[in-house]
């Protein structure tokens, strides 16, 4: 087996689909104090406090800092930081229903890893960005006009047509395992993140902020906006684990049982295949970000883009973009979203069937991070790199 190094490039909120509920933390010295709910309910049932505090529990939206706050600093089995002081008061100033704050995958123990379906889901996606062709999407879109109704996986036959069934997948060669856990402590922050949106105003495309539940602002302040809070993995934090090939990629007589055609799926063309994928999604964000005045992203964009071209000159390592916030374009079969098959086929289903009517640039969103209370840089951004043979670190 060989190890993987996986460095944190921009905010990365890898989950588990798990979510913090307004009363399983209070906020207490600009940080989300996650209460050991256990240990406080053995705590009372020594005395008659438990019934007071379960009946708040049952009705409140938030927990009563007066009343309680003094569990949030002494019976806490978690303490995240805010990434800024300013996070406490738009914190306040939120509805309980936008307050359940993803959190990062973790072990029992608390430590939080990258799970290997992250990694190997963004390395697939990639892959068949590159090994589709005209003729794969014409397929397609004849298959999704002639069904009856919108089927549950419309992209199930052109996975199958560039990578084969799920028993024969070319990917399946590829082995990655979930990264090492690291001790969260000073690993993670609760980041704050935003919706930008285009917005028409006489005629021209300007930056709106998603307002939930009214659409877009007709303001271009971000502070009117909806805020998402999440806990990510900050920029420098690196996770490593271990991956490999599996041994029917290096016989042939196997690949041609489970008609492999031509070169095995190896991870140098895998990697190959995700900084190509890579260098037309900065693309894409970096002329939205310039489009809309989000110079701060747009630097990040282009920041992005120029590490991309130091690691393209080798072929152990690539960009890929990851996680929770990341949007459509990071898990689309294609970027083109303007004209052309894809394009087609997503006016077919009901899903963006309204949006693409509308005539405005598709997808019109982005998650926004905001780092020192400004608009930042786009999440999910990571390095992903074949460090050496296991036990050479």
């Amino acid at each position: 087996m060989t190890r993987y190094r996986l460095t944190v490039l921009t905010p990365l909120l890898a989950g588990d689909g798990q979510k913090l509920a307004p009363i399983d933390y209070m906020v207490w010295k600009d940080q989300v104090n996650v209460l050991d709910q256990r240990r406080i309910f053995r705590l009372l049932a020594r005395g008659p406090r438990l019934e007071t505090y379960l009946n708040q529990i049952r009705r409140a939206e938030k927990l009563d800092f007066a009343s309680w706050g003094g569990y949030a600093q002494n019976y806490a089995s978690r303490r995240i930081p805010f990434e800024h002081p300013s996070l406490a008061a738009y914190y306040a100033r939120t509805s309980a229903e936008h307050l359940f704050i993803p959190t990062f995958a973790a072990t029992a123990g608390g430590a939080i890893y990258v799970p290997g379906s992250v990694i190997k889901g963004a390395l697939r996606r990639a892959v068949l960005l590159d090994s589709l062709s005209a003729h794969h999407w014409k397929q397609a879109l004849d298959v999704l006009q002639r069904a009856e109704r919108a089927p549950r996986r419309p992209a199930g036959p052109l996975e199958e047509a560039a990578l084969g069934p799920s028993s024969t997948d070319r990917l399946r060669s590829l082995m990655i395992s979930d990264s090492d856990p690291l001790p969260p402590g000073g690993r993670t922050r609760i980041c704050l993140l935003r919706t930008a949106t285009l917005v028409q105003r006489g005629g021209r495309l300007e930056l709106g902020w998603k307002m939930s539940p009214r659409g877009a602002v007709e303001s271009r302040r971000p502070g009117d906006s909806t805020p998402h809070f999440a806990e990510m993995a900050m920029p420098g934090t690196v996770f490593e684990g271990t991956l490999g090939l599996a041994s029917a990629a290096r016989q042939e007589r196997i690949r041609k049982a489970l008609r492999w055609n031509g070169e095995p799926c190896d991870w140098e063309r895998s990697m190959a295949a995700a900084n190509r994928a890579a260098a037309q999604l900065l693309a894409l964000h970096r002329r939205y970000a310039e489009a809309t005045g989000l110079r701060a992203v747009a630097d990040s964009m282009a920041q992005l883009e120029q590490r991309l071209e130091q690691i393209r000159a080798g072929n152990n390592a690539c960009l890929l973009c990851i996680g929770w916030g990341t949007g459509l374009l990071s898990k689309s079969a294609s970027l083109d979203t303007a004209s052309g098959p894809y394009h087609e086929l997503l006016r077919l289903l009901p899903v963006y069937r309204e949006q693409i009517r509308t005539g405005l640039p598709f997808p019109k969103t982005r998650q926004v991070v905001f780092l020192n209370d400004q608009p930042a840089a786009l999440p999910g951004w990571v390095e992903f790199a074949i460090a050496g043979p296991e036990g050479g670190r």
